[in-house]
């Protein structure tokens, strides 16, 4: 009979039953993309990680599927399959390999168990969005108070900034129309880049309708903001996200870099875990 043994993480809150679900199967070497791709349809997360042997000399090797795509890379995976590993023993750092390159990420313990990930993501590449028309008319938004950009890093991150969080929470987008952009994360945030703001990510496109925390957007958050002048690179930034679904999440981001000539040296992107479930799937 094969099983397959799964950890469930609530990534982006140190809460249980708050943030980004996230299964993570543990020892998925047995099993064809095709089972992959199955199983994160059946879990329906935001995304499904899989652990696998490494081949890059890291400590494992990870694939991420969404319900309907695999990704070279997203956030809240990485860092959550950190997390369900970092414990066998205690590590304070370990290293994955996703489809985007090995992701070094530090771990901090809180009671004998690690509890906080801090991971440095790819640098992010950066054009104009040249759908903005069709992005606004989608998100039922009349203009974008930033350029609206789009940055690739594994996904592709398309950024719309509101001048206000009650904006923000409004957004009753049109998903179809979305869904027709392809596979992009439209990322609309608002408020105080010093003292905090709130994000909401939608990707139907991925077969995610609404995000309640991503990683893989919060990196190139910072970066955006920083390019634009809205804060100094080297600034980490508490985005919170999640809050209209009912699943609170907060991440913290930074960009390292400099506006003139724009180069970015590094990113990273943190945040709290939580284990909230063990279990297995009986496949045959």
């Amino acid at each position: 009979m094969d099983c397959q043994r799964f950890v469930l993480v609530d990534v982006f809150t140190d809460t249980p039953l708050q943030g980004n679900q996230l299964g993570v199967f543990t020892d998925a070497g047995a099993l064809s993309g095709e089972q992959m791709q199955r199983l994160a349809r059946e879990l329906n997360f935001s995304e499904s990680v899989f652990v696998l042997a490494p081949e890059r000399g890291g400590d494992a090797r990870i694939r991420i599927f969404t319900p309907s795509a695999e990704l070279s890379f997203a956030g809240h995976p990485v860092l959550g399959a950190a997390i369900a590993l970092g414990g066998e023993p205690a590590r304070a750092s370990l290293t994955l390999e996703t489809g985007l390159g090995a992701i070094a990420v530090a771990l901090r313990s809180e009671r004998g168990r690690p509890a906080f990930a801090r991971m440095r993501q790819p640098a992010p590449t950066w054009a104009p969005y040249e759908r903005e028309a069709q992005l606004l008319d989608a998100l039922g938004v009349s203009r974008s108070s930033l350029p609206v950009e789009a940055y690739r890093n594994g996904p592709l991150q398309v950024y719309v900034a509101l001048e206000h969080e009650r904006q923000l929470a409004a957004l009753r987008p049109d998903m179809r129309a979305l869904g027709e952009l392809g596979e992009l994360c439209a990322s609309c945030f608002a408020g105080d880049p010093h003292g905090g703001l709130g994000t909401r990510v939608f990707a139907p496109g991925l077969g995610v309708p609404e995000d309640p925390a991503t990683g893989s957007a919060a990196g190139p958050l910072a970066v955006h903001l920083a390019r634009h002048g809205l804060i100094e690179f080297g600034r980490e930034i508490q985005i919170r996200q999640g809050e209209q679904m009912g699943r609170p999440s907060l991440l913290y981001a930074l960009a390292e870099g400099s506006r003139s000539p724009e180069h970015v040296r590094e990113v990273q992107v943190g945040g709290f875990a939580v284990i909230v479930a063990r279990g297995e799937f009986t496949l045959g």
